[in-house]
């Protein structure tokens, strides 16, 4: 392959569309390969601004303004990065001859709840949870009598697990609802799902081009709200478990096609493996991986987005842990321990301009076992004071 040089008339050029904490890391890596990078997102200074060739602040859910930039700057690829994104432009442009990643057919089905769901379970007639869609409140108590409590409810269309919750019972049914409809993205339809009592979930990263396709170890994860705060790879697993959750995975990525790296997340009860959801971007239970591979997550999207060779090695055991904002601030500082940093523990800042409670600013990775590493990285991030 032969690579440029940014900033030239024939540059090879990324887009990514959400330009936060992981796009921030695709940012690198594709800089790092003499890849142009053009971060878009909808507010100023987001962190992959901070590293990218040039930012734009765009409304990416106005279809004719993000056509309109995507025209502007005629990316090589254009990298969705969000699920809040105009999915009608995408497919414009790639009719128009841009390549989206992984395609817009994939995104079109896995950053719409209702969408994958259906296509997972109805077209694959893959195993998931009983799950019913609502578009009312009225709807969502119907939903709640005939799956049963507990249940889990979610937009169709959300990031990092806002506005999903579970419900308890009948008196939680309404924070339910307006949690999910304050969520940003999509809220006008909720998916309702019966809640399985699974014995682990877990993340596989399923890398793949046109011509071969690998996973990585498989990542073990605990999630609040539907949002990650704690990761660790490997994940120990029966061998035969780990290839059934690996053939589902494969004909899921397989359905949706394209190239890139997607994370599959499924629930494990007993010897069934259930479909929960997967995205078509690196994950955020899968930043364990910048300590635990040779080549991180972001580093195998960029190499599967130019086609590259997808090898890489598993290093060693390793956690990671989401340090998140205690209180609001636009000026945020962060005290953290000098003990945090030796020579298996790093801190990653994303570098996000403001903050309100719960908002994920940093992560914490620690290389070691497994359980000991979980436990590190949690104190790690336990430690972590903003002081303004």
């Amino acid at each position: 392959m032969v690579f440029t040089t940014p900033l030239k008339h024939d540059s090879i050029k990324i887009m990514l569309l959400g330009s936060g904490e992981l796009g921030k890391e695709v940012a690198i890596e594709a800089s790092r390969l003499g890849v142009e990078v053009i971060a878009v997102d909808s507010y100023s200074n987001a962190p992959a601004h901070l590293v990218a060739n040039r930012s734009y602040i765009v409304d990416m859910k106005n279809k004719e303004a993000l056509l309109e930039l995507i025209y502007l700057e005629k990316p090589t690829y254009i990298v969705p990065e969000i699920e809040a994104l105009n999915i009608e432009a995408l497919e414009i442009a790639e009719n128009k001859g841009f390549n989206v990643i992984p395609n817009a057919n994939a995104v079109k089905k896995t950053m719409n709840r209702k969408n994958i769901r259906k296509f997972v379970a109805e077209e694959l007639g893959i195993k998931t949870s009983p799950y019913m869609f609502v578009s009312s409140y009225e709807e969502l108590k119907k939903a709640a009598v005939k799956l049963g409590f507990p249940c889990v409810i979610k937009p169709i269309m959300s990031s990092s697990g806002h506005g999903q919750s579970i419900a308890k019972n009948d008196a939680e049914l309404k924070n339910s609802w307006e949690m999910a409809k304050e969520a940003r993205g999509d809220a006008s339809e909720l998916i309702v799902e019966g809640f399985i009592n699974f014995d682990y979930e877990i993340t596989l990263l399923n890398v793949r081009t046109e011509h071969e396709s690998k996973f990585c170890e498989p990542i073990g994860h605990i999630q609040k709200d539907g949002d990650y705060i704690l990761s660790w790879q490997p994940m120990p697993m029966k061998k035969e478990i780990l290839e059934k959750a690996q053939k589902i995975a494969k004909r899921v990525t397989d359905g949706l096609g394209g190239r890139g790296i997607f994370g599959v997340e499924l629930f494990i009860k007993g010897d069934e493996v259930y479909f929960s959801e997967v995205s078509p971007r690196p994950h955020d239970t899968g930043m364990v991986t910048m300590i635990s591979q040779s080549q991180s997550e972001f580093a195998l999207h960029v190499r599967a987005i130019l086609g590259l060779p997808l090898e890489f090695s598993f290093i060693a055991q390793a956690a990671s842990a989401a340090y998140k904002a205690e209180v609001k601030s636009e000026n945020p500082h962060f005290d953290i321990p000098k003990n945090a940093f030796c020579k298996n523990s790093f801190i990653r800042i994303f570098g996000k301009p403001n903050t309100h409670k719960g908002r994920r600013m940093a992560v914490v990775l620690v290389q070691d076992e497994v359980e000991k590493a979980k436990q590190r990285a949690e104190e790690i991030a336990k430690s972590i004071k903003m002081t303004r």
